[in-house]
C-alpha cells in the first residue's frame, strides 16, 4: 500500500475492479515482468516498446525483442493484434500487449516504414515525443508550428494502415490539425486538463474537445505533475486527479474518458531511475518545479495513494465514492478503448 492512512477499499470497488477490463492507456517502460499488472487488476497495456529517442535499429531490436518473449512457451504476454485479442488474453490469463511507441523517429522520412511495423504489431504510435522531429512539434517546443508536410501524410497513412494516432506528447497547433484531418478517432493515451493543472504536458480545452469530436478519447493519468496544483505543499492525490476527470468529462462526456497512467511495470523501481533523471534534465519545463518540492523518485512523480499499477483498484474505489456509475467506470477503465479501438483497428469491441 502506497500511503498508511488511505482508507481500505471496499468489497463493492474490489469486485467492480475484478469485474471489469482493464486496460492501462501507457506504460513508458516495462522489464516483461507482469507482478505489479496482475497486482493492480491490469487485463492489457500500452507499452512503449521502444526507446524515447530510438533510432530504426534500436527499435526493430526492441520490437523483435517483445515478440521472442510473447512466442515462448508459458509466455505471460500476448500481443494484441486486434480487438478479440483482448479476450483472448483474458481467457488464458495473460497480459495483453498493445505494443506502442512514444515517439515516430524510427521513421525518420520513410513513411514505407509505418507498413513494416504494422506488420511487427506496432499499433500506437505517437506523433512527437516533446519536441520538433520529422512529423511536427512536441508539446515543449515553443514555436508550436503544427505538422509538417510529412506529417499530414503519416496521419494519413496510420488511418489507413489502422494505427492509432497518439498525441499526448504532441504540441497544441499539431494536435488539432491532427484531429482534424483523421479519418479515425485520434487518443490522448496519457493526458489531463490544461484547464486544471496548466503545465505544458497537459491539454487545453480545444484539444480535449477536438480529439472526442473524432471519437477519441483521452486516458486520464495518476502521474503527479499533471495532477499538481503548483502548492509546493501539497502532493497531488486522487482528489486532483477526480478534479481533472470532472473538467473532462463535462467537456465531452463519459464515453471519451479512459485510463493513461504513464507508470512503468518493472520488478525493480531502480531500473527507471535513468528516464526519470533524464525527463529532469532533459525537460526542466515540464518537471523541475515538482521535482524541487516533492523530490526526483519515481515514486513521488504519481499520487500520494496511487503510485503504483498495484495502487489502481483505489482508483476504481475513488470513482465510486465519487458517485460514479458501476458501468461508467467499466466503461473508463477498460470498455472505452475496447470500443474506439475496434473502430481504429477494425473488428468488433471484445
Amino acid at each position: 500500500m502506497s500511503d498508511a492512512k488511505a482508507k481500505p477499499i471496499s468489497a463493492a470497488a474490489a469486485a467492480l475492479h475484478e469485474k471489469a477490463y482493464v486496460i492501462d492507456g501507457l506504460n513508458f517502460q516495462s522489464d516483461g515482468s507482469t507482478g505489479v499488472l496482475k497486482a493492480g487488476g491490469v487485463n492489457a497495456v500500452n507499452v512503449t516498446v521502444s526507446g524515447l529517442n530510438a533510432d530504426f535499429e534500436e527499435t526493430c531490436d526492441q520490437v523483435v525483442e517483445w515478440l521472442h518473449r510473447c512466442e515462448q512457451p508459458g509466455a505471460e504476454w500476448r500481443v494484441i493484434r486486434q480487438v478479440s485479442d483482448f479476450q483472448a488474453a483474458r481467457e488464458a490469463g495473460q497480459i495483453g500487449l498493445i505494443m506502442g511507441w512514444q515517439n515516430m523517429r524510427p521513421i525518420a522520412d520513410k513513411l514505407q516504414r509505418l507498413w513494416l511495423f504494422h506488420k511487427l504489431g506496432v499499433r500506437v504510435m505517437q506523433l512527437t515525443y516533446n519536441e520538433r522531429n520529422f512529423l511536427g512539434d512536441g508539446c515543449l517546443e515553443t514555436n508550436d508550428g503544427g505538422l509538417s508536410l510529412l506529417g499530414r501524410k503519416a496521419v494519413a497513412e496510420m488511418n489507413a494502415l489502422g494505427i492509432v494516432v497518439d498525441l499526448s506528447h504532441v504540441g497544441e497547433k499539431a494536435c488539432l490539425e491532427a484531429a482534424s484531418i483523421s479519418t479515425r478517432p485520434v487518443l490522448l493515451t496519457h493526458a489531463n486538463a490544461k484547464a486544471v493543472s496548466n503545465v505544458p504536458r497537459n491539454k487545453t480545452d480545444a484539444v480535449i474537445k477536438a480529439v472526442a469530436a473524432t471519437g477519441g478519447l483521452i486516458g486520464v493519468s495518476v502521474y503527479g505533475p499533471m495532477c499538481w496544483d503548483g502548492d509546493p505543499a501539497h502532493r497531488p492525490s486522487l482528489r486532483d486527479f477526480l478534479r481533472h476527470l470532472d473538467h473532462i468529462v463535462g467537456l465531452v462526456g463519459h464515453d471519451h474518458v479512459a485510463l493513461g497512467t504513464d507508470f512503468p511495470a518493472v520488478r525493480d523501481l531502480a531500473a527507471v531511475g535513468s528516464i526519470i533523471e533524464m525527463t529532469l534534465n532533459r525537460y526542466p519545463a515540464a518537471i523541475s518545479k515538482y521535482a524541487a518540492a516533492f523530490g526526483n523518485d519515481v515514486r513521488t512523480r504519481y499520487l500520494a495513494e496511487c503510485s503504483s499499477l498495484a495502487d489502481l483498484p483505489r482508483v476504481t474505489a475513488a470513482l465510486l465514492d465519487h458517485g460514479w456509475k458501476p458501468a461508467q467506470i467499466e466503461a473508463f477503465l477498460g470498455g472505452n478503448y475496447l470500443r474506439v479501438l475496434a473502430q481504429i483497428w477494425g473488428g468488433p469491441a471484445a
